[in-house]
């Protein structure tokens, strides 16, 4: 097929100057000056010829699309649901019905046995192009449900209250709000909405203007949200705040940082209106997370070790830290709940989970796991005093399974291996950890999944997959979709490059800031090191990345274009230095920290003009690419990835595929309906599949 001529976005010369350089954009102008309310007819009208564009492009391969995503959707449960967790007097859980996009939320008493939808997220999003459920909270009585939705993608949500008694929706509405990014929050989570002891109060996190959460609120049920009292505001920009509750439900914590540091104050969840106790004061580079129990504060800190180590406070003296577990260059202490008889520590030794159960006296216990690579964590223990604690694990070859725990006879009980409808055999794959010698004689490990007939001879395809900032780890876990490439011949590798935590805090520091360029120096190693190994030849080799990771694809493709045989950029943050100049931006500020700020710092400047991957597109070839957005995007605003496609497409030597899809309706995570998303990832893998074969 024969495609028309692409779109061409006009030149607009755009001139500004820092630090005594002048640089020109022309396609400055696709930033609406409305933005967020983006109406200027000439942005719409290129963004939409770029969909068209990529439709038709993608016309002829509908039925390898249609295949991909039956294969897809066959191995998921139509009717999936989660293992009920238990919390307080009821058992909660969730459950997909057959075809429907959306969950709903059930729970059941443990003495009566009744079972109660209490949220259906179907009827919620009816008649919504987006819908997501950001957070769903139940009061401690068990008698109010608060839960927070976002029907534009643009992470703004509103809280609303059901009386779970009959079920009628309550009046009041809080605009605005903060909740966590990702699944629905769970406890713990900053972002998350909190009840007070007697569930008369509530309390979020409020966003401004600038998408920004630095004002913490609380709300009295039954009152207009106009007179909601501020708890907290937070003065420096570049900071964030968020609330939680401590596991043993006693405290309520207020917590405020950006990238680098953090600080933390409390007050008592039974007297909500009381005044914040500060733990800690903020210091530069120092974070610190708490939870609370047995009248303490269990505090995970780096203030005395790169890899963080734990100390305890009374909570009459919370500035005064005793050390329980000090800090280890091999282990890596990433968090600890306490409960009633144990503190859960979640550690990571080189770059594997490691889960420990430690009681208050010093007792530890290391939960046990059979295979040499996997991802397991502690999740769905709402209840202080549990009888057993509730872990998720998957490896790339073994499909997510629910353990529960039991301390007293040392012993894993399975409660769930998720089914794979349509049959998974895990003999006919094999899962490989690697590891790869980047330039400057840094160990990069590898994670692989390829089917067990595979051979190392060069002939066979490689898809690799990265992310490396914020310390972000990709952990080494199953997917069913990735399936639909490894049984077509590519094996699937995660790059677990520095910028990401996966090998300690120093992995990620050293892929930040001054040594930013690491993260992509690591991506190009172990590609072309892939390839020494026999996994595939160079441009014989695909590659994906999101957001940050998108950054990561825009400089690799700089970097080496030879080496990639297609690129899927999702939402990428490739306009890196336009962006990091522009204070105005939500998430600027705190992302300093990160990147370095060029306002103030020559050297910041003159480095991420070094690598920013819009800045640096060059009159060369380049591999095929699938460049994604959202209109509605507040984290990486839809023109980074149109400014970079439109500079590609008139700067680039080659004809090779680019095509630039921007969903109109959505923001950082795509469509939000399960088989909707799931569509997106049908039609990237055909892209990936249609360039390499």
């Amino acid at each position: 097929m024969t495609l028309p001529p692409p779109p061409i976005a006009a030149r607009r010369p755009h001139e500004v100057t820092h630090h005594g350089v002048t640089m020109i954009d022309d396609w400055a102008w696709l930033r609406d000056p409305a933005y967020p309310d983006v109406k200027d007819e000439d942005v719409l009208s290129y963004l939409r010829q770029e969909n068209a564009y990529y439709e038709a492009a993608m016309a002829p391969h509908a039925d390898l699309v249609e295949t991909l995503f039956q294969e897809m959707k066959g191995r998921i449960k139509e009717d999936l649901s989660s293992v009920p967790a238990p919390n307080g007097a009821y058992d909660y859980w969730w459950a997909f019905a057959p075809g429907e996009q959306y969950r709903r939320w059930y729970r059941r008493h443990r003495d009566s046995g009744a079972e109660q939808c209490i949220l259906d997220e179907v009827a919620l999003a009816d008649g919504h192009e987006y819908f997501r459920l950001g957070t769903v909270k139940v009061s401690p009585d068990g008698q109010l449900l608060a839960y927070a939705t976002d029907v534009t993608g643009s992470e703004r949500f509103t809280i609303r209250f059901r009386d779970l008694a009959d079920g009628a929706e309550l009046p009041e509405r809080i605009e605005d709000t903060r909740a966590p990014w990702g699944d629905v929050a769970v406890e713990g989570s900053i972002g998350e909405i909190v009840f007070s002891a007697d569930g008369q109060y509530l309390f979020y996190g409020l966003v401004d203007e600038h998408w920004r959460c630095q004002t913490i609120k609380r709300h009295r049920l039954g009152t207009p949200s106009s007179d909601d009292v501020t708890v907290y505001s937070e003065p420096d920009p570049g900071f964030s705040a968020g609330v939680s509750r401590s596991h043993d439900r006693n405290l309520i914590f207020v917590s405020t940082g950006d990238n680098s540091s953090s600080e933390t104050y409390f007050l008592p969840a039974a007297n909500p209106t009381a005044d914040l106790v500060l733990v800690a004061a903020r210091r530069p580079l120092i974070q610190y997370e708490c939870d609370a129990a047995h009248g303490r504060l269990w505090i995970v800190t780096n203030d005395a070790h790169i890899n963080f180590r734990l100390v305890s406070a009374a909570l009459a003296s919370p500035g005064e830290w005793r050390e329980e577990i000090a800090g280890s260059d091999r282990v890596y202490l990433t968090g600890a709940t306490s409960y009633r008889d144990h503190l859960a520590l979640s550690t990571r030794v080189d770059g594997l989970d490691e889960l420990i159960l430690r009681t208050y006296q010093g007792e530890e216990r290391r939960i046990p796991f059979g295979e040499a690579s996997y991802s397991a964590a502690f999740g769905g223990n709402a209840d202080f005093a549990p009888a057993a604690y509730r872990i998720g694990y998957s490896s790339m070859v073994t499909p997510p399974t629910v353990f529960d725990y039991h301390p007293d006879g040392d012993r894993l009980e399975t409660l769930r291996v998720l089914d794979i409808p349509s049959g998974y055999d895990p003999a006919d794959y094999v899962t490989e950890r690697v590891r790869i010698t980047a330039r400057d004689g840094a160990i990069v490990p590898v994670s692989i999944v390829r089917r067990a007939d595979s051979v190392l001879d060069g002939s066979g395809k490689l898809f690799l997959y990265g992310y490396g900032a914020y310390g972000i780890a990709i952990p080494p876990g199953f997917s069913p979709v990735r399936l639909s490439l490894v049984d077509r011949g590519f094996a699937y590798a995660i790059a677990h490059i520095r910028g990401g935590d996966d090998l300690g805090h120093g992995w990620y520091l050293d892929g930040k800031l001054e040594k930013r360029t690491n993260a992509f120096n690591d991506f190009v190693d172990v590609a072309k090191g892939l390839a020494t190994l026999g996994y595939a030849q160079p441009g014989r080799i695909a590659a994906q990345g999101g957001s940050a990771g998108g950054e990561l694809m825009g400089a690799v493709i700089n970097q080496a274009p030879e080496l990639w045989g297609a690129i899927v950029a999702d939402v990428p943050f490739v306009d890196v230095l336009n962006t990091m100049l522009d204070d105005t931006l939500p998430l600027t500020p705190g992302e300093w920290p990160e990147w370095g700020n060029p306002i103030e710092d020559q050297a910041a400047f003159e480095l991420i003009r070094s690598y920013s991957p819009y800045d640096n597109v060059e009159a060369k070839s380049y591999p095929p690419m699938l460049i994604t957005g959202g209109l509605n995007d507040p984290r990486v605003t839809y023109w980074e990835p149109a400014k970079w496609a439109a500079k590609l497409r008139a700067t680039k030597t080659d004809s090779n595929a680019l095509f630039l899809k921007i969903n109109m309706g959505a923001g950082h995570g795509g469509k939000s309906g399960r088989w909707d998303s799931l569509k997106e990832e049908a039609e990237a893998y055909a892209f990936v599949l249609t360039q390499l074969d």
